[in-house]
Formats: C-alpha cells, structure tokens, sequence
C-alpha cells in the first residue's frame, strides 16, 4: 500500500510504503501478558517500546551497562579530567529510516535531537571528489545528475559502461534481487558494469563498505538493495541527520524514560544465560539473579551473542532453525578511533567525509563541528575532535597497528593534523556487525521461529522489506513486537518502508526485458553445456 491510498507519509516522497498492522484492539484486555526483550539495541528497544505502549508486562535485558547496541555510548574522563562520551562511532540517520524515526519520535516527536549536516562528500586518493548536496533528490533524475556532476565519469567511461548488466537495478524488490544476485559478489557484480574505477570507489564500494565487508564478500543482492534504498527507489536524498548530542544524551536516555513511563524494567549490564521453554507455553529467562517466566521472548542480539545463546538454550526452536543460527557469520573487524586534538583542523573541513584509496581509512568525522558535547570542549580548549574508522579490517592486523594507520591515514587527508598534538585518545576495536556473504540470504533466520512465542529481531533477520542497517534493526524490532501483539488480538505497529519496485513503468519494463534475455542466455548456455 503506497502513501497515495490516504496516509499521510513520514517524508518528502509521497510514493513511500505504508504496511499497516492488522486488525486488532488497541491495547491489551484482562490480564498483560509478560515479555522478555533480550537485547537492548536499536531492535530491542523497538520491540519493547511497542509491546509496552500495547499494554505488555517488558522487561529489557541488555548485557552491556549501556543501551543502544552497536549505537551506544559509553562515559570517559579526559587526561585533562573533562567528562566525555566515547561511542561505537558515527552513524548517519538517513532520511529515509522512517521506522527508526518513529521510534526516536516516542521521546522528541519533532526530532529536535537530530540535525542535518549540509552535503555527504567522497574522496578518493587520487584527489578526486564528489558529493551530494547538488544531485537532484527524485529518481531518475539523482542518477543522472550524479553521473553528470561527479569527475569520475568522463565521456570515455560513459561509452565502456554495460547498461544491460545495470537492468537489475531499474526495478529492485526484495525477494526477486536475492534471487537474481545473492549468489554474486558486490565486487564481481560491479565488475560487470564496468563502471570506471574512480566511480566504482565513490559511488559504491564506499557504501558497500557500511556494511562492514569487503566488496568480495558481500552480497550483491545486498549492494543493489542498498542502492535502491538510498538512490533509485526513493526521493529522500542521500544527506543526512546527525544527533546534537552523543547518543545516550540524545536518543536513548530519552527513550528510557519513555519506557519506563509505560512501565518497562530497563536492566543492564544483565546478560541472559539461557531460554528455557516450558510445559505451559511460557520461558524461563536465566540470568545471574535466577530464572523468570514469560509468556513471551524477543530476541535482539548480535551474530555473536544470538549464536552463544542458542547453544546455551537446547530447547529453542528445531534443529533446522538451530543449524540456521549456528551458520550466520560476523563481518572483519572495525575500527573506531576518536581523536581529541590541541588544534582546530583547516577552516572548511567538513563533518564528515567517506574516503577510498587511504588505506584501511574509510571516513572522517570532525566531531566537533555538529556534536555539542565536542563542541564545548573545543570551544574550551581551543582544539578538534575527529573520529576514524576503519571497516572489514584484516584479523590478523592488530589492533594498535591499525589504529596508527588509521591517524597516518588522516594526516594525508587533512596535512594540518600532522602538527597536531593528541590530547587524548579512545579507540572501539568490534568484530560484532553481521555479514550478508554471498549466497546467504536463505539461510539468515525470519522474525518468527518455529516457536510462536519467541521472536527474532536486529540487523542480521531477513525481513523481505527494502531496509538496511539501522533501518533494518528498528524495522525487524516493530515486526518482531507485531508477531506477538497478533497473538494476543491486538493491533501492532504500521510500517513504512522506500517503494519496494522501481519507481518507472519505463524503466521497470526495461529490467524485465533485461531479466528475460539473461534468463534465455543462461538457459541457451546450459542447453549447449549439457549436450556437449
């Protein structure tokens, strides 16, 4: 169901997709029925938001003392004794995270917390740049004022291009793009384009990037989803919002108090033991403090912990859903490295900036220049805070080796910073972001499980909606919260999501056509291998 059928959309593009709940009450009749959210990430704190606000019994489990997941903040004190906030590092809040965005609105309905930063650039090594912030905002037209403004294309690259291994891209809906392209690489699909090198490290390996992989290992399914996500299938744009604040000031120590009014238990630094079903349709959930009965369990966990505490739970599921959990797989390690600096950086440097062609660098971000908490203490100190990262990072490189390429990456993008003296210093080496590799897409467990009364939720579940990434955790954390208010007779969350088909008849004809004179050269090829 498109806007179009009456509802008012959460954007600018008026083709967004409403998926409304089904039919129920709206709260919960007689006795609450109790749930347990193991998790407290951006997919956990969705579902327990909604299932409290329904009239259910939560209480959030979160191992770490903190809430926000791979979104989280942790405290520090300076060397200079100043009190900050170290976090997993920068995230953009898209325009089009209109799940995301409802949940942030229980706690700041007018998004207050939240501001724009003026242009997302590109830098490449070789010196060329592009950015956003002129490209049209409506597809077609963003496509081909890209190509027409960015300095990676010239007429020569234009002529090399294969247009027909991009048909696939014209027409991008969840299920028929895994079908077509999971068993592709991100980097072997690009290779197909053609694209021109420069381009092909600007325009998508850089995104392909966020998603914690290298472009070999990656999904293309997952890239050409990506794309239509933030490109081809919605008019949102490619800017972006940051928070004014660090993360627990600005979203999730909010967001708590909004839970708590509706009654949620908030218990951190908890981690679950195990889940235990029960002869009466209920679980035991096993902490340090002893076991408690639910009727219901939403599991919001990382690759990691969800794999540790199904092992641990004999009970859950079937072995088929077991082997499933058991296989998925966690992307390289990453690299987040916070610099507090005794200098400012050049005048005109912006926000944030994605880089390709420094090494392990992937971008960087002048805190200073659109968190407060950074802000004031270069506005104190007469200094800048900058934060690295580097995403899929080789294993077998340590940690204190790439945190030195990392700051040596940095003085090649912004030379100022070489004379600069480091202040202070904090560094989050992960490896907990999931992994979409090739040909996984069948294989990464649903919302619901052969138990109807335990749920899944986070980036890692397959939801057969066009999302990604933080988009993805809130949308799966509202479904998982739908799954089990149907149970109960009670109405769930709507969702809205990109348009999940092309957005031109024109262009979606020519996909087709694409689809079906590859499916008949495929075909000819195994005709022809089988006879010889």
């Amino acid at each position: 169901m498109s806007a179009r059928g009456g509802a008012r959309p959460p954007g600018r593009d008026r083709r967004a997709r409403l998926l409304p709940p089904r039919p129920g009450r709206e709260r919960i009749a007689g006795g609450p029925p109790s749930a347990a959210v193991v998790g407290g990430g951006i997919a956990g704190l969705a579902a327990a938001t909604v299932l409290a606000e329904r009239g259910v019994r939560v209480v959030l489990h979160e191992r770490e003392p903190q809430l926000g997941g791979r979104v989280s903040g942790r405290p520090v004190t300076l060397a200079d004794g100043t009190r900050a906030t170290m976090s997993r590092g920068f995230h953009a809040f898209f325009r089009q995270y209109y799940n995301l965005r409802s949940l942030l609105r229980r706690a700041d309905p007018a998004l207050e917390m939240l501001a724009g930063l003026p242009d997302y650039p590109l830098r490449h090594s070789s010196g060329l740049c592009d950015g956003f912030r002129r490209v049209p905002r409506t597809p077609p037209w963003n496509a081909l004022g890209f190509v027409a403004l960015s300095p990676a294309f010239g007429p020569r690259d234009l002529l090399s291009l294969r247009p027909s291994a991009a048909l696939p891209l014209l027409d991008v809906r969840t299920r028929r793009v895994h079908d077509r392209l999971d068993h592709v690489s991100a980097h072997d699909f690009l290779d197909s384009l053609r694209f021109p090198a420069a381009a092909r490290h600007l325009a998508f390996e850089v995104f392909s990037r966020s998603f914690f992989a290298d472009p070999r290992e990656l999904s293309a399914a997952e890239m050409a989803l990506m794309f239509h996500i933030y490109f081809l299938g919605s008019s949102e744009g490619l800017l972006f919002d940051v928070p004014r604040e660090p993360y627990p000031q600005a979203l999730w120590d909010p967001l708590a108090r909004h839970l708590a009014g509706h009654g949620v238990t908030v218990r951190t630094a908890a981690p679950v033991e195990a889940v235990r079903p029960r002869s009466d349709g209920g679980h035991d959930v096993v902490d340090a403090s002893g076991a408690r009965r639910y009727d219901a369990v939403v599991l919001a966990l990382d690759v990691d912990g969800l794999r540790a505490l199904v092992d641990r739970s004999p009970g859950l599921g079937d072995a088929e859903w077991r082997a499933r959990v058991a296989r998925l797989r966690t992307a390289p390690p990453f690299l987040v490295s916070r610099l507090w600096l005794d200098r400012p950086v050049a005048p005109g440097r912006p926000g944030f900036l994605g880089t390709s062609g420094y090494g392990p660098l992937d971008n960087v971000s002048v805190v200073s220049h659109w968190e407060g908490e950074a802000a004031r203490w270069a506005a104190r100190s007469g200094g800048s805070v900058v934060e690295l990262h580097g995403y899929a990072l080789s294993p077998a490189t340590a940690p204190d080796t790439a945190a030195g390429e990392l700051t040596e990456q940095l003085h090649r993008v912004y030379p100022e910073t070489r004379d600069a003296r480091v202040l202070d210093v904090r560094h989050e080496y992960r490896a907990d972001c999931p992994l979409f590799p090739v040909g996984g897409y069948r294989d990464r467990p649903t919302v619901r499980t052969p138990d109807p009364a335990v749920v899944v939720a986070g980036d890692l579940v397959r939801t057969d909606l066009p999302v990604a990434l933080m988009e993805r955790a809130a949308t799966s954390g509202f479904l998982a919260a739908n799954a089990l208010l149907e149970r109960w007779g009670v109405r769930g969350e709507g969702l809205w999501t990109v348009p999940d088909r092309g957005r031109s008849a024109l262009l979606r004809a020519l996909a087709r056509r694409g689809a079906t004179v590859t499916g008949s050269t495929t075909a000819g090829r195994e005709k022809r291998r089988s006879r010889a």
